[in-house]
């Protein structure tokens, strides 16, 4: 993808694509199956009933039952990541707009010790009773975070001190607006699908995504693809079915031309990316940190990553590396451009295939000013045999308007 200096503002433009000897892979970027491989899934800004992955805005790691125990009383903490049932919980309705929240592991729901209405009373685990204590009221604050309030006594639930460290606490305290470590994302995993349905999993089966990148490094899994999709409501849900069959292709055309056959996670030539003329207000580069390609858009620049990162919640100034360590956070950044930027084009990659405009729009919204009007045919030509390639696993015309 093409330099961020044609168009500036909240356009993803700097991305320097893993093609036409830009790159090279990664030491193990091959490995087939990432073991142990951390996924967030869609990160949701309407809480519904289903499973989740809850996350602090301070530090992105999870709420956790301690050692996944199963008894009353266990220890509710903060610890990284890790993908298992001890960090999901099912959500689901009570009564007057409030939720329990029971973990998927012990079956046991979060519960304020004691039925304490005081300051700095523990979250931990207990037989749900339909207690007060065991009810919470989800209230947005903004985007996709939330705080989370005990229906006993109203105060928010509190990352203790706001510490990075893996066993802290959750406590409930009173709430403070300008206060992260109260504030938290939740990632849907299951209830609103990951496959399946209408949108990018109805067309896109497991056996076809294996089929179309037999290579892919284990990074790029099919289930963080698909859960990463269903945030985005009118990706792949938007017109007939030779529409929504034509944005997949499309989309998948594009990346596998941006990673090799999404074999690639991050660029090889590693530069700091750093410019603070242009994005999002405020927007400095974090010290020690670069702000180089990753991810199956190759999401480059510093003015980039702080504007998906503020769209989606993602602490990506401070943690551009999280692209490069978080299947469904690398996914989203790629949704994120292809439904809401511009880039070097008049028109979203979403729009130019949902409105008809064709293939050859997204090419020029994505790499327009480096690949477009005869500055690189070869490079477009590659994108448009790979769209032509998915169209025909996918059985759909290819459209017109198939360059740029």
């Amino acid at each position: 993808m093409s330099h961020k200096g044609m168009i500036r503002g909240l356009s993803l433009l700097g991305v320097v694509g893993a093609l036409a000897g830009c790159s090279g892979p990664e030491a193990g970027d091959t490995a087939q199956e990432a073991v142990g491989q951390v996924e967030s899934a869609a990160v949701v800004s309407t809480i519904t009933e289903g499973d989740y992955v809850i996350r602090s805005v301070r530090t992105n790691k999870c709420i956790d039952v301690a050692s996944s125990s199963t008894a009353d009383g266990a220890k509710v903490q903060q610890w990284d990541c890790n993908g298992t049932n001890a960090q999901k919980f099912h959500i689901s309705p009570t009564s007057g707009g409030f939720w329990k929240i029971i973990n998927v592991n012990s079956g046991k729901a979060l519960d304020i010790v004691g039925v304490s209405t005081a300051e700095n009373a523990v979250l931990h685990q207990w037989t749900y009773v339909d207690g007060a204590n065991q009810q919470f009221q989800f209230i947005n604050r903004g985007g996709t975070q939330f705080s989370f309030h005990p229906r006993h006594t109203g105060m928010a639930m509190d990352l203790s001190y706001g510490s990075p460290d893996n066993g802290t606490l959750i406590v409930q305290y009173p709430f403070y607006a300008d206060r992260d470590n109260q504030r938290w994302t939740f990632d849907k995993v299951s209830g609103g699908g990951t496959g399946g349905g209408s949108g990018f999993g109805g067309i896109l089966t497991r056996d076809m995504f294996n089929t179309m990148f037999p290579g892919r490094n284990g990074f790029y899994t099919y289930d963080a693809l698909i859960a990463a999709a269903n945030g985005f409501p009118g990706l792949a849900t938007t017109g007939d079915t030779d529409t929504r069959k034509r944005e997949v292709a499309a989309f998948l055309a594009n990346v596998s031309h941006e990673t090799g056959g999404l074999v690639y996670i991050e660029e090889i030539n590693k530069g700091d990316y750093c410019d603070t003329s242009w994005g999002p207000p405020g927007c400095s580069c974090a010290p020690g940190k670069r702000y180089f390609g990753r991810g199956p858009m190759q999401l480059s620049w510093n003015g980039n990553y702080c504007a998906a990162g503020n769209a989606l919640g993602l602490p990506l100034q401070s943690n551009p590396d999280l692209l490069a360590q978080d299947a469904n956070a690398a996914w989203r950044t790629g949704f994120w451009f292809w439904t809401t930027q511009n880039g070097a084009g008049s028109m979203t990659a979403h729009n130019a295939i949902v409105n008809g405009a064709g293939f050859g729009e997204t090419i020029r919204t994505i790499n327009g000013s480096v690949e477009c009007y005869g500055r690189n045919p070869g490079q477009v030509q590659s994108r448009i045999d790979k769209y032509l390639q998915f169209c025909s696993l996918l059985g759909v015309s290819p459209g017109t308007n198939l360059g740029c």
